[in-house]
């Protein structure tokens, strides 16, 4: 008889942004399958998603993953069901609309690096700053990188574990990486990243480091980039339109709900989108081909391929929730009038 760990991980009730939380089941002949985990409960008081006098709340395995960091261990994804098996208001990925998962997705997460000591990005001196930002974007050597041990470790983690991991680099910033992943579906695209954030935060306690997710870390009058998520989708329409009015179309639908879509796209959003540091500013909306500085870019290689491939929201904050992002765009292409 083989004893199997499997670490169930959900969102917790914190709003607006919320926590990673797991705990660790112990079961026997385990089949490596999603649908031989078994439901499990926790104590939702203690995570602010029920009372004390009412605490079960209910998790439900979604998408399983090797654990390539534990011996017999596998990842477990859960939804948080109320004790009734209904979705919990924290529940942004029930309100995904892509059960055909045409809808695809490709997430950018941009992070600092922080030591646990000084509370400081790598690479900060205690009382000072390093020097500008510039050199450290896509750096190499001792001067200007800082962290590549870890993010390696972590890329290393994630393709493990049977995760579509497509990129790491440095970022802008110094101490700033970033991740890129890829799915073929909404909920999947959300489930691979929050596993990937689940990995890459337990490994920094072998460090002395801490993930911070914080869309402007250093402070919003602070001339240092801040960390996004850039959010690249696409859908049959999307990839196969081969019409520029069709492009301009989904882009307009975006444009009456800019207010939904920040609603969803991470706090302290607006300290990051001030229309500097490759941001288009909170307060207006925008697209345009190959425009960084637009709210929604459309890339060189769509227009190119004639009009056939994706776009690019770079509104999302690095602190965002994916589910609640990837359900808000899916509902606003859908709303387009092609």
């Amino acid at each position: 008889m083989s004893k199997i760990k499997l670490e169930y991980i959900w969102l917790d009730g914190y709003f607006p942004t919320q926590n990673m939380r797991s705990k660790t089941k112990v079961v026997n002949n385990f089949s490596g399958k999603l649908e031989d985990c078994p439901m499990w409960s926790f104590d939702g008081s203690s995570t602010r998603q029920a009372e004390g006098g009412s605490s079960d709340c209910l998790l439900k395995p979604v998408a399983l993953f090797p654990d390539p960091a534990r011996q017999n261990g596998w990842l477990v994804m859960t939804e948080v069901l109320n004790a009734d098996g209904t979705p919990h208001e924290s529940n942004g990925r029930a309100t995904i609309d892509d059960d055909d998962n045409d809808f695809w997705f490709g997430f950018e997460q941009e992070y600092f690096i922080m030591d646990t000591r000084t509370q400081l990005p790598l690479g900060f001196p205690v009382g000072g700053y390093p020097a500008p930002q510039g050199l450290y974007y896509c750096s190499v050597g001792g001067k200007n990188t800082h962290g590549r041990e870890l993010v390696e470790e972590h890329a290393d983690l994630c393709i493990a574990a049977g995760i579509n991991f497509e990129g790491i680099n440095q970022e802008v910033a110094c101490g700033q990486w970033e991740f890129q992943l890829f799915a073929k579906g909404a909920k999947l695209a959300g489930d691979e990243l929050w596993v990937a954030r689940y990995l890459l935060d337990r490994l920094t306690e072998s460090y002395g480091y801490y993930i911070e997710y914080h869309p402007k870390p250093l402070g919003k009058d602070m001339d240092w980039n801040g960390s996004g998520m850039h959010a690249n989708f696409s859908n049959t329409t999307l990839r196969t339109a081969g019409s520029k009015e069709v492009y301009e179309k989904i882009c307009e639908a975006f444009r009456p709900v800019v207010a939904e879509h920040i609603a969803v796209y991470g706090e302290f959003n607006d300290q990051r989108l001030t229309g500097k540091h490759e941001t288009a500013s909170i307060h207006d909306f925008s697209y345009g081909i190959s425009d960084r500085g637009a709210s929604i870019r459309i890339p060189i290689a769509t227009v190119e391929s004639g009009w056939k491939g994706w776009l690019e929201d770079r509104r999302p904050a690095s602190n965002g929730d994916p589910y609640k992002i990837a359900g808000r765009i899916v509902k606003t292409v859908k709303s387009a009038k092609i």
